[in-house]
C-alpha cells in the first residue's frame, strides 16, 4: 500500500511537481484562487503530469491543513523513498559519490530544520539524518521553509548514535560542531563527511561529540555565545564547498 503525504502552499506544491521526484497524486486548489504565475504554473505541470485537481472553498482547505499556511493550494503526494544511513552510504559508494551528510541532534524549531535541509540542498549535500522521534519532523512548515530541500535531500529517521557508528565503520569522517571546537577554517572538511549539528537549546550531546573525529567551532564577537544552528550548519556547508572547489581546482 503506497503511503501519501501531504504538501502544503503554493511553493511547496510547485516545486513537487517541477523536481518530480514522486508522484504526485491529486491538488485541491481554491476556488477563487487569483491566477498568477505560480498557480497558472502549478496548473499547467498538473495537466502536463496528468495530476487531478479539484476546485474547493476556502475552508474545505483550512481544514484539510495541517500547518497554519496553506496559500490556498494542497496536495497529496507519495511519500519520499526511504533510506536507512547504511543503504543511503551504498548507494552513494556504488554511484561513485563521496557521502556529504548533515546529522541534526534535536532541532526543535520547525523553521531551523527547514532552513537547514534549504542549505544541505544548496551545498550538495546527499541526506539529512535526523532522531526518529526527537526534534521536528519534515512537516507542512519545514517543506515550505525549505524551498526544495525536502524534495531533494533525502531525510533519514534514525537513532543517531546507531547512524553515528555506521557512518565510521564506511569511514566517513564525523566533524561535530561546538564552541569548544578549533576555529572551522583550520578543519579538513573535504571528502566523504558527516556534520553532526545540536540542537537549538543543548547543542551536540556529549555522547556524541565524543563519538566524532574532530570538533570545529564558529568564532564569535562581543560576547555572543552562538548562531543559530541554522546559520551555523549553512556556514559549515559552504565552507566544504569552498574546500571541496580548491582542492579540485589544484
Amino acid at each position: 500500500m503506497c503511503v501519501l503525504d501531504q504538501i502544503e502552499g503554493r511553493n511547496p506544491v510547485l516545486e513537487a511537481l517541477t523536481r518530480r521526484k514522486r508522484r504526485v497524486e491529486q491538488i485541491y486548489l481554491d476556488e477563487n484562487a487569483k491566477p498568477d504565475k505560480k498557480v497558472s504554473r502549478i496548473l499547467e505541470l498538473a495537466k502536463e503530469l496528468g495530476v487531478h485537481v479539484r476546485r474547493v472553498q476556502r475552508r474545505e482547505l483550512d481544514k484539510r491543513a495541517k500547518g497554519a499556511v496553506h496559500n490556498g493550494v494542497i496536495a497529496i503526494a507519495e511519500s519520499h523513498a526511504r533510506f536507512t544511513t547504511a543503504t543511503l552510504i551504498d548507494e552513494l559508494f556504488d554511484s561513485g559519490e563521496e557521502p556529504f551528510f548533515i546529522m541534526a541532534d534535536e532541532i526543535v524549531y520547525e523553521h531551523n530544520l527547514g532552513a537547514v535541509l534549504r542549505s544541505a540542498m544548496g551545498s550538495g549535500a546527499n541526506g539529512l539524518i535526523i532522531p526518529t522521534r526527537r526534534g521536528a519532523q519534515v512537516t507542512p512548515v519545514v517543506q515550505r521553509v525549505s524551498m526544495g530541500g525536502a524534495e531533494e535531500v533525502p531525510v533519514i529517521r534514525e537513532g543517531l548514535s546507531s547512524s553515528i557508528k555506521k557512518i565510521r565503520k564506511a569511514g566517513i569522517k564525523t566533524v561535530c560542531a561546538d564552541m569548544d571546537g578549533i576555529p572551522y577554517w583550520e578543519a579538513d572538511l573535504t571528502g566523504p563527511i558527516a556534520l553532526v549539528m545540536g540542537g537549538e537549546s543543548k547543542g551536540v550531546t556529549d555522547t556524541l561529540k565524543k563519538r566524532c573525529d574532530q570538533v570545529v567551532s564558529v568564532p564569535l564577537s562581543r560576547g555572543l555565545d552562538s548562531l543559530n544552528v541554522s546559520v551555523t550548519a549553512a556556514i559549515l556547508m559552504f565552507e566544504r564547498v569552498r574546500q571541496q572547489n580548491r582542492q579540485a581546482s589544484q
